[in-house]
């Protein structure tokens, strides 16, 4: 559903009055010096070197930020808000699963991030060496992360969720020989074994490698320490009180390696600089989350992504403020944990995923309304397109009405944010993700790289490097040209193809419609899924939807939607004829879905993205192949006994 132009809301004045970039005249000035524009985010950073120059493009698509500059991400995320006399400022606050709490003031988090940065060098841990890091939501997660960065080692932290064939993969493409994990974590208040996993993982290695054992779950889950493993909780105690020196960075080295799925079906290993990185997610954070230091700031998502690395750790610790980390999953032990939490920490910020907020949507206003949510300030969302609707309801049973929503998009290959509003300025459009940020060259063309009309549907790309980009493929750097710059480069031009597709209006917001290939070719028509979805979520009493593209008999394509309702509603023949109804008036009688099943979930990943894959393969009656990586197997037989019934 395209965004409405009248549907538009303004940034309180309150709001403005305080947010920390509010002169509407930085997008000119960001175009009028670029690329020194840039030395705005730098200059939010202390460099134990300054950088000769900003950028270097000589090895276009290679490009280099702040050339010549050396610095360190863990002097900057901890040492220096202490020298500012911020020693005893929360730095982390962490919610576990069975409500047990645990706040790490700046020199809390200084001290223990040293001590096991001595125990990993002492474990033979060098400079340049990659670390693999396979834990959950615990502290002891973003403190492995900021200990690798102190001594120069590269992180690579796998989602903890994930199999082991999974870690095994990217510790051999990494060639890592270093592993930090745990005895196990609590899944929805069950232990569950992760160093089995681990274990498991390594045997399939030819190589040995040195790990380290967080113990999570005490004794709730006993287990053994085999050659060259080690608790973490003895190294850190045999270091008590040690320091290191911050082994100074260069601006282009390698801070982290983070893999993410790719068309091939082997993980790309995406590889992230010190410098650009850690400037572009500072400055983000300081000007689209509004982030201030003496904030308390929650961005739900797991540090195994990549945004939890650059706005649950490094963003917000560049910024000084506190950042708040949750183990549990949002509807565990009940529905009201995240407003409790928002509550009793007095959250100010709040970034989260719109599939989180479509799963507030369905279980009901009276859970956050029993609760004081009254300290937020500014509210995002992330990960995918939010609907018109879902915004709308964030904005107003969450942020109680007046709240800035920003609805962001960036991506893992990126680092930090690209496309959005910045709240202190911008009008919001729900559905819309916004113009790009200062200094960002984003723009919607067709396939020859034309831009197109408003309104039409194109490509997102972005034609001008920026600060937090990534750097190539980890030990395939053809790779990284040819799936990322070749499909719309010249030989005067380098440009970036994100994969998405998109549109821009005249005003120049552009709404993301998700991956090229979540696009559905009906009667000559093609049409993104997300457009087509919000139609659908647009209906009073539809909580979620996916929407597929099947084999309807004929030569053309078929609609087929997978819907489930909220708490208010039940699934029945009238509802599915007003969804009809408002995809034909929406749309248009060709985008009709030819089938809408009504389902208590749709499938998804452990990272919450609807596996729309298995969808596919339901509604053309094919193999489902591999489902492994759900975070709810069961409900698959559910909707294909429930389609072969209507």
């Amino acid at each position: 559903m395209t965004p409405s132009p009248d549907d538009r809301y303004e940034p309180p004045s309150s709001f403005v009055d305080q947010a920390n970039v509010s002169d509407p005249g930085i997008y000119e000035e960001f175009e009028r010096s670029w690329p020194d524009c840039w030395e705005r985010a730098a200059d939010l950073l202390d460099w134990h070197e300054e950088y000769d120059r900003v950028l270097d493009e000589g090895d276009a698509p290679f490009y280099e930020w702040f050339s010549g500059g050396k610095l360190n991400a863990s002097y900057n995320c901890l040492d220096r808000h202490i020298e500012a006399g911020r020693k005893t400022h929360a730095a982390l606050k962490w919610e576990g699963k069975r409500r047990e709490t645990r706040t790490y003031t700046y020199q809390d988090l200084y001290g223990e991030v040293n001590e096991f940065a001595a125990a990993l060098r002492e474990l033979g841990v060098g400079t340049d060496d990659i670390v693999t890091i396979y834990l959950p939501m615990v502290p002891e997660l973003p403190i492995a992360m900021l200990a690798c960065a102190r001594i120069g080692a590269p992180h690579s932290v796998v989602f903890a969720g994930f199999s082991a064939d999974a870690l095994a993969t990217r510790m051999d493409a990494s060639d890592s020989e270093y592993l930090v994990t745990c005895d196990g974590y609590y899944r929805r208040g069950n232990a569950f074994n992760q160093k089995s996993k681990a274990d498991n993982a390594l045997m399939t290695l030819d190589r040995s490698v040195t790990t380290v054992v967080v113990d999570r779950l005490g004794e709730d889950l006993d287990h053994s320490l085999d050659t060259d493993q080690y608790d973490y909780g003895d190294l850190v105690l045999a270091h008590a009180g040690a320091t290191v020196s911050p082994v100074a960075r260069d601006a282009e080295d390698m801070l982290f390696l983070m893999y993410t799925s790719g068309t091939t079906g082997q993980p790309k290993g995406v590889t992230h600089s010190t410098g650009g990185y850690l400037a572009q997610a500072a400055w983000t954070a300081r000007a689209v989350l509004d982030i201030k230091p003496e904030d308390t700031y929650w961005c739900s998502a797991d540090i195994g992504w990549i945004t939890g690395h650059s706005y649950t750790v490094y963003g917000p610790l560049a910024l000084g403020t506190t950042t708040v980390i949750y183990e549990g999953t949002p509807d565990y032990p009940d529905r009201s944990r995240l407003w409790e939490i928002v509550e009793r920490n007095a959250v100010d910020v709040l970034y989260t995923a719109p599939t989180a907020v479509r799963a507030f949507m369905k279980w009901g206003e009276e859970y956050p309304a029993g609760h004081d949510l009254s300290s937020l300030r500014l509210l995002g969302t992330v990960g995918e397109p939010i609907n018109p609707r879902a915004w709308k309801w964030f904005r107003e049973h969450i942020g109680g009405g007046d709240c800035p929503v920003v609805d962001t998009w960036w991506q893992t290959e990126t680092g930090g944010m690209m496309i959005t509003t910045l709240p202190g300025i911008g009008t919001m459009k729900p559905g819309s993700a916004g113009p790009p940020l200062p200094g960002i060259g984003a723009r919607v063309v067709d396939e020859d790289g034309a831009e197109i009309d408003p309104g039409e549907t194109g490509y997102l790309v972005v034609d001008r490097p920026w600060p937090g980009m990534f750097r190539t493929l980890y030990g395939d750097d053809e790779r990284y040209r040819s799936e990322y710059w070749d499909a719309f480069s010249t030989d005067d031009e380098w440009v970036y193809f994100s994969g998405d597709g998109a549109t821009v209006d005249s005003e120049g917001y552009i709404t993301v419609l998700g991956r090229i290939d979540d696009v559905i070719n009906v009667s000559g028509h093609r049409l993104g899924t997300m457009e087509i979805e919000s139609a659908i979520v647009g209906v009073e009493g539809v909580a979620e939807a996916a929407v597929v593209g099947g084999d309807g008999g004929t030569n053309d394509t078929a609609v087929y939607a997978y819907v489930s309702t909220d708490h208010h509603h039940d699934p029945n023949e009238e509802l599915r004829e007003r969804i009809t109804a408002n995809v034909e008036r929406a749309i248009g009688p060709f985008a009709r879905p030819e089938q809408v099943v009504f389902t208590p979930e749709l499938p998804k990943t452990r990272s919450g993205k609807i596996m729309r894959r298995l969808l596919e393969n339901i509604a053309n009656h094919e193999p489902l192949g591999d489902t492994s990586t759900l975070r709810n197997p069961e409900v698959v037989g559910e909707i294909e006994a429930t389609e072969r019934d209507q």
